[in-house]
């Protein structure tokens, strides 16, 4: 009786950690599969247009609106801040991070004399249209140097292309097809998948993830010098991921980190735009 007994307990024992191992497999799958439709909307949140971003600049004088109509119909806006010292001037075009709207930059770059900016939005952002993917950033980025290099107030000889976050992967992407001066990333990756799979290592991420981003196969290509500025608290792309970057460019490599920055805080204070600042004026 009492062996018939055990028996019974052992097999409710069994019948409960299969329920619970079924039970994990399918919450397992479950937000795998979420994350897999989501993803786009984590990974580009494309916010809309600031508030006030007509304001900020109507209130700067070198400030132009711009439209470029792409080969695919889809319209990206944005603006260009004309450097007024010099009537051919040396452009640096901005990459911004995933949540970033360019109109908050624009008071920060204006303020760099003897450069023109370019501030696009990328697709989905500010009132650019279209969908924001890897593939389609990656062509746009063409598409807008191609435009400002043909500019006759752009000096095509010193075009400085800058990334900051997811894009620093549009940036060195375009520095492997253009001839851009030099390349300013901030924050970056070596491989959008080597930043998820840290977050989420029970996940197969490289299946899992559409926008790859990356980097490490194109930087050795590369052979223009690169600056490389981090936050040494960066909690969403530690340190090493961006040096990784930098061991494999092609080029010359600057790395500096600004200490006690995180993520999103290492363009709050004065030091980094300085940072940015004269970096561009040492080409």
């Amino acid at each position: 009786m009492r062996k018939v007994k055990n028996d019974t307990v052992k097999k409710n024992r069994l019948k409960k950690l299969r329920d619970i191992a079924i039970i994990a497999v399918a919450v397992y799958i479950l937000l795998g599969v979420t994350a897999y439709l989501v993803q786009g909307i984590i990974v580009f949140p494309a916010p809309k247009l600031s508030e006030g971003a007509t304001a900020v600049s109507a209130k700067i004088s070198n400030v132009e609106n711009l439209e470029l109509k792409m080969k695919d119909g889809n319209v990206l806006r944005g603006w260009f801040v004309k450097n007024q010292n010099s009537t051919k001037s040396n452009l640096l075009i901005y990459f911004g991070a995933n949540g970033e709207e360019l109109s908050n930059v624009i008071p920060r770059m204006s303020k760099f004399e003897n450069w023109s900016i370019a501030l696009i939005n990328y697709r989905g952002y500010g009132a650019s249209e279209g969908t924001p993917r890897e593939e389609a950033l990656f062509s746009d980025s063409l598409e807008i140097y191609d435009y400002f290099s043909k500019r006759e107030d752009i000096n095509s000889s010193n075009i400085v292309v800058m990334g900051r976050s997811i894009g620093t992967g549009v940036a060195t992407y375009l520095a492997s097809k253009r001839n851009a001066k030099s390349v300013i990333l901030v924050s970056p990756y070596e491989t959008l998948t080597s930043v998820a799979k840290e977050k989420c290592p029970i996940y197969p991420i490289s299946l899992i993830l559409k926008d790859k981003f990356d980097s490490l196969d194109i930087a050795p290509s590369v052979k223009v010098p690169v600056y490389i500025l981090v936050g040494s608290e960066d909690k969403l792309i530690p340190v090493w991921h961006s040096k990784k970057l930098g061991e494999a460019w092609g080029g010359k490599v600057k790395f500096e980190e600004i200490s006690g920055a995180g993520h999103n805080s290492i363009d709050d204070g004065d030091d980094y735009w300085k940072k940015v600042y004269d970096f561009l004026n040492s080409r």
